[in-house]
């Protein structure tokens, strides 16, 4: 197998994936389905930032573009699901908040590039 050239990198090539979806869970059928595409996403790379929200590196948009695509053949019949994509740069200006009664700690940003 042979890995892509890093060496030329750059904080607004380097993207990051955001999914972003709305699925039913009224009955459990569609719970299931739901529970069975966030797997499905955890599978792919993503990481939970919020509930309905998934997020995942990609180290150029045209990866970034072929994580979406997996993304749209996992999605249920009845969801909505938007794919969002940030430049490294951006997503570096974004910031967190959370509530004074809140405990959870501010979440640190994952590193650039990771190699698993």
């Amino acid at each position: 197998m042979t890995l892509p050239d890093f060496s030329n990198l750059s904080r607004y090539r380097i993207m990051w994936v955001w999914a972003l979806f709305d699925l039913p869970v009224l009955t459990k059928i569609e719970r299931k389905n739901a529970t069975r595409f966030r797997n499905d996403l955890l599978d792919l790379g993503f990481q939970m930032v919020q509930f309905s929200v998934y997020l995942r590196h990609a180290y150029s948009k045209e990866k970034a573009e072929a994580i979406a695509v997996k993304v749209g053949t996992c999605v249920p019949e009845s969801g909505h699901v938007q794919i969002l994509f940030f430049t490294d740069r951006q997503y570096q200006l974004s910031q967190s908040f959370f509530g004074k009664k809140s405990r959870m700690p501010t979440q640190q940003k994952p590193d650039q590039l990771t190699l698993f």
